[in-house]
């Protein structure tokens, strides 16, 4: 019965999430440019760390902080002041102290930034973030490649949220951003619908970290390359005999010569 209980059940981690003890807070809104300019400014008001994204589907999405009780306080109340502003706000939450099974069960108790992390490193990192969000695909893939025409900017990758909203995140200097998005619109309303456009100029490391990056972006690191032939063979090794067991036959003939040379001298 006892061995049948331990293979029936999953062992329970030894890993502690990252942030046991701290206060969680989540807000919501119904755009992913909205949710990613809400997180920017919630990390940059208070001390908190951004745990990374849900997204539910319908367009509802929602940016998950840790941190102290007073700092996701304050961070949430910016985020929601920042999504009224977007006018894409939906509903927020803060929980002083989550209970240990929630924070095992919900997607907040390691940071979901350290997976994305984990490939390699950007070549990208600390370029200013454009979002430009449509609904419909086609008016997406045409807002990408008016903005990639109309500046020096890099098609990072693309995000789709159900509803039919899908967003194109571009990355670059501020002014080449701002001019790329400025055609992406146009471009947007001529094909489709355009629903949302965002400039982040300059992201924190936890931002970037939680934003989905294409492949052929990311730098993997290249194994030290040594040289082929660096394995030296071992010499075998003779064992000399003693001096004692030598005889004189075996001493050379030169020494053998010198000896009746001297002889005849004698």
């Amino acid at each position: 019965m006892d061995e049948h209980l331990q293979t029936s059940f999953p062992q329970r981690r030894n890993t502690e999430p990252e942030f046991k003890d701290t206060a969680l807070g989540l807000i919501s809104t119904r755009s992913f440019p909205a949710i990613v300019g809400t997180a920017d400014m919630m990390l940059k008001s208070a001390g908190v760390h951004l745990v990374g994204y849900e997204k539910i589907g319908s367009g509802y999405c929602s940016a998950i902080v840790r941190g102290r009780i007073a700092d996701v306080r304050l961070a949430i109340e910016t985020g929601v002041d920042t999504a009224k502003q977007f006018n894409q706000f939906v509903s927020s939450l803060v929980i002083a102290r989550p209970l240990p099974n929630l924070e095992y069960v919900l997607p907040i108790g390691s940071r979901l930034s350290q997976l994305a992390a984990s490939g390699g490193h950007s070549r990208l990192s600390n370029k200013a973030i454009g979002l430009l969000e449509t609904r419909g695909f086609p008016a997406m893939v045409g807002a990408a490649d008016a903005m990639l025409k109309a500046g020096d900017v890099y098609f990072a990758s693309y995000e789709i949220i159900g509803a039919g909203l899908c967003t194109a995140i571009i990355r670059g200097s501020v002014a080449d951003v701002a001019v790329a998005l400025e055609a992406g619109m146009y471009e947007a309303e001529r094909i489709g619908e355009l629903n949302a456009v965002m400039v982040i100029p300059r992201p924190l490391d936890e931002l970037e970290q939680t934003l989905p990056l294409a492949s052929c972006w990311i730098e993997k690191v290249k194994p030290l390359q040594l040289p082929i032939n660096v394995k030296q063979t071992e010499k075998e090794v003779v064992k000399l005999p003693e001096l004692k067991q030598l005889s004189v036959d075996a001493l050379p003939l030169d020494n053998q010569t010198s000896d009746s040379s001297m002889e005849s001298w004698d």
